[in-house]
Order: structure tokens, then C-alpha cells, then sequence
């Protein structure tokens, strides 16, 4: 889809459709509503008149103007309460509109952003705005064969602006959320692709993806590199599958020449049967999605580069699948990790933390400024937490206070746990330095502990996506499926980091 910005008022653009917006606590029309009102002889202040249209979010009415206008359509789209709103709401009621105007069968329309709400910039509006129409459009057809009667492609979006410099502020906010959310859509692809077609080799050829400037490095690690270097929790997983293991590293240079890096690892199983710990069979077709938080690592490097960030990236996918068979890993078994610690497998189910835990050791070569780690790694944290909200803990403030700051501006749910000492003694081993589970209670909480004593001192923070990763309900933005959730978080996280650097 192309997105353009043009200087156009509402009642002179000419077109399939044009949407304008308006607050459910509001009881006049004003801004591009109240425009477009005056010379179609009153149609859409007689909607809200008679109740047909209350403003509610979300809400969409279709009025076709009959040449009263030179648009042929103009779509009334609801932002809910005036006092109530924010930029989730912005996403939310523009992925509606979006899926309306594609229901309608048409290949462009026309959005005016007038009036604004109390509060938000142009800017930030317009990104809201480009981010709910691209995203709450994505539809995973790949392999799909059938032609469909569904509803066309938009083809074109088109912001309407009062002036030149209003234009030019929407159209570096345009541009910058268009690259946002076509790196979440490209993680989306990853997740949603099935684990014969998306083997660890496959997502390490996919990495190539992410290399889109000379100012990004692809690595890539296979068996006798690993070994090498002594990565044996990582090769102990793969051991069960006949798809080699991969550790893919990818390194963009955006800032100075030697400032430390952030360093984000994305674990990346992409399947997990639970290995000799076996998952009971149902939903497992879901467990390709295993690999969300390795495919969020690929999307933030690519779209940071796209963006141009002025800041040092490093970002680590340790890659495998976790199989049964006849060379697979065994509970009982004691592995030998990178940092040198042994880990006795109480559960081949808790394998994820296995794979981070060389990653993360590995994070630490870079003498990185921070490692952020984001992970689908236990159900515990989805009955915590329920389906929608990120599990972070961490040993930094700063940096959850940042990324916190960041989840409010993207409207990705997240919420901090503890990880006071005691938990260390869950983990405890009779046989080994730890061990990889320490049971029922506490179950995020311990894995993150596990994976605490693989950082050092490093500022970090975990962030465990097993709930938001992969949803059985769509949502406004979302479909079912793939969400890939922390795209989002994290290159506003980054961005609002780049900011600081340059002053803002």
C-alpha cells in the first residue's frame, strides 16, 4: 500500500472515500465533519441528530454523498470519549475504518485527522493512524492456493493536510510508522509460517532480510561453531531433531565507532514438542509460533536500520527445534553452558531457557550498554498475567522505567514480577549449579532467575511474551494468530533512546 500526504481540504477532495472523525461526547459536528456537513445540506449532522451515529470508538457509518460532495463517500468513523481517548484508541478505530473502506471493495481513500484530540501531536496521530490501517489490514495468505472472493487490496492511503509544513510533519511521521509496522508485519510472516517451511536454517536465511544497509553484519553460527565455542544447552535441545541448530547474529552499526551497543536476544524455537517432556497434543500446531520472540529480534534490527537509528544494535536468535527421539536430551541429564555453569534438565519442556542462557552469556562479548530478552518462555507467566500482558523483571531500573514508558505508548500491555533472592533457591541442584525448572509456583519468576545468572552484572531485563504472542481472538489490529507482539515496544523503546541522544 502506498501512503501519501496532500495538501487538500476535505471538501475538496475528490475521490471513493473520504473519513472523518468524531467524539462520542460531542454533540455538534466540528473539524472535517462540520466541513463536509455545510454542503451536503446537513446529512452527517442528521446522523448524530437522529442517533444512527453516536461516536462511539470504532463505530463506522457510510454516507454516500450523492454529488453533494466531490468525494462519493464519506465514512464517519467514532473515537469514543473526547476524556477517554489516547493512541491505542487512534489504532484501534483506524484498523475498523481501514477494514471497512477494503469491505467495500475499494482500492484507496482518504483520511482527515481534523480535529485533533486535546493532547496529541500531529505526529503522533498520524502514526497511530498509518499503524491501525497497515496492521488491522494484515492477512497471512501464503498458503493460501484458491483465489478468494474476498474483498481487494488497498491499494492507496492518503492523508489530506491544511498546508506544506503540516504535510511535511505528516510525512516523516508517515514514513517512520509505515517502517514500524512493516517489520511487525514481517515478524507476523515469520510466526505464522509452519515449522516445515521455517526450520532454523530457513529463519537464518530469512536474517538476510534484516541486512538491509551496509551498516548491518549477518553472522551466522552452525554445529561446528557452537561446539567450538562450547554452546552445549543450545546444541543439547537440537540434539532430538534432524534440522541443524543455528545462532544468528546481527550487528548494526547506526551509532559512533566502539559505544557499547543494546543488545536484544529473541529466543527462537521454531517447534517445540517439549521434547522427551512431551506437550499433550492439543493446540501443539500452535508451537511454531515458539520462535515469536527470535522473529521480533529480526523485525527490530531490520526496521532500526530502515529508520536509521543512531545507536549501536546487536541482536542474537539462538535457533532449533526441541524433538524427541533417539540422541534427544534427557531429564537428568547435567549440560555444560557457555559461561561455563552446568544446568541439571529437570524438564526438556524448559528448553527455551537453555537456548537464552548461551545467547545471553554470548550477549555479553559485546560489552553491551544493556541486554533486553524477550521470549514466549512459560505458561506460568500466562496464568500470572492472563493472554495480554507481557511478563518484564529485570535488574535495572532505568531501563524498566524505559521500556514501561514505551508499552504505554504503544499500547502493549506489560507488567513487572519480581525476582527477589529466594526464588534463586528454587533452582537449586543437588547434582549441578542449577537446574532448569523449579516447579509450579513461581514459574515465570524462576525461569527469569535462571536466566538472571547468565548476564552478570549487565543491565537487563526479561521480557516473557507467552501470552500476547499468539491469540486465539483477534483484535482490532490483531488477527488471530501471530501478533508479533514487541516489535512495537521495542523500537520505541529505541527510538525514544535515539531521541535522548540527539537532544529532543
Amino acid at each position: 500500500m502506498k501512503i501519501e500526504v496532500k495538501v487538500c481540504s476535505p471538501s475538496s477532495y475528490r475521490g471513493e472515500a473520504i473519513v472523518v472523525c468524531h467524539f462520542e461526547d460531542s454533540s455538534k459536528l466540528d473539524g472535517a465533519a462540520l466541513e463536509l456537513d455545510r454542503p451536503s445540506g446537513g446529512i452527517l449532522g442528521d446522523l448524530i441528530k437522529r442517533g444512527d451515529f453516536t461516536g462511539k470508538l470504532a463505530q463506522v457509518s457510510v454516507v454516500y454523498t450523492r454529488g453533494a460532495l466531490p468525494a462519493y463517500r464519506v465514512l464517519l468513523l467514532g473515537l469514543g470519549k473526547k476524556k477517554d481517548f489516547d493512541l491505542e484508541k487512534a489504532r484501534r478505530a483506524f484498523a475498523k475504518a481501514a477494514r471497512s473502506v477494503r469491505d467495500l471493495g475499494l482500492a484507496e481513500f482518504a483520511v482527515c485527522l481534523d480535529p485533533a484530540p486535546g493532547g496529541a501531536a500531529l505526529e503522533d496521530m498520524t502514526e497511530a493512524a498509518v499503524e491501525g490501517v497497515i496492521l488491522g489490514l494484515y492477512r497471512f495468505t501464503q498458503f493460501k492456493t484458491a483465489e478468494e472472493n474476498g474483498p481487494r487490496e488497498i491499494r492507496r492511503l492518503i492523508f489530506l493536510a491544511s498546508d506544506d509544513r503540516e504535510a511535511r510533519r505528516m510525512k516523516d511521521a508517515a514514513a517512520a510508522a509505515e517502517t514500524v509496522s512493516k517489520a511487525v508485519c514481517f515478524a507476523r510472516d515469520l510466526v505464522s509460517t509452519p515449522s516445515n517451511e521455517m526450520t532454523p536454517t530457513d529463519m537464518a536465511r530469512r536474517a538476510r532480510e534484516a541486512a538491509v544497509s551496509k551498516k548491518v553484519r549477518l553472522t551466522v553460527l552452525g554445529d561446528r561453531e557452537m561446539r567450538r565455542l562450547g554452546m552445549h544447552a543450545l546444541l543439547a535441545v537440537a540434539r532430538g531433531s534432524m534440522e541443524p541448530a543455528r545462532f544468528i547474529i546481527l550487528e548494526y552499526s547506526g551509532g559512533r565507532r566502539g559505544e557499547k551497543p543494546y543488545v536484544i536476544v529473541g529466543k527462537g524455537l521454531t517447534f517445540d514438542s517439549g521434547g522427551i517432556s512431551l506437550k499433550p497434543p492439543e493446540k501443539m500446531e500452535e508451537m511454531k509460533a515458539d520462535m515469536s520472540g527470535g522473529a521480533a529480534v529480526l523485525a527490530v534490527i531490520k526496521a532500526a536500520a530502515e529508520l536509521g537509528l543512531p545507536l549501536n544494535l546487536v541482536g542474537l536468535v539462538p535457533a532449533t527445534e526441541n524433538l524427541p527421539g533417539g540422541r534427544a536430551y534427557k531429564p537428568g541429564d547435567v549440560l555444560r553452558s557457555l559461561s561455563g555453569q552446568t544446568i541439571e534438565v529437570i524438564s526438556t519442556d524448559a528448553e527455551g531457557r537453555l537456548i537464552l542462557a548461551d545467547a545471553l552469556t554470548y550477549a555479553g562479548r559485546f560489552k553491551p550498554r544493556a541486554i533486553i530478552d524477550l521470549a514466549t518462555l512459560t505458561g506460568a507467566c500466562i496464568i500470572a498475567l492472563g493472554d495480554d500482558v507481557i511478563g518484564m523483571m529485570g535488574n535495572d531500573a532505568g531501563l524498566k522505567d524505559g521500556l514501561r514508558k514505551a508499552a504505554g505508548e504503544t499500547g502493549e500491555k506489560l507488567w513487572e514480577l519480581p525476582i527477589w533472592d529466594d526464588y534463586a533457591e528454587l533452582i537449586k541442584s543437588d547434582v549441578a549449579d542449577m537446574k532448569n525448572t523449579g516447579g509450579r509456583a513461581g514459574g515465570a519468576i524462576t525461569a527469569a532467575v535462571f536466566l538472571g545468572k547468565f548476564v552478570g552484572d549487565t543491565p537487563w531485563v526479561h521480557l516473557d511474551i507467552a501470552g500476547p504472542a499468539w491469540l486465539s481472538k483477534e483484535k482490532p489490529y490483531i488477527p488471530r494468530g501471530a501478533s508479533a507482539v514487541g516489535v512495537r515496544l521495542l523500537l520505541r523503546f529505541l527510538r525514544d533512546q535515539a531521541a535522548k541522544r540527539r537532544g529532543k
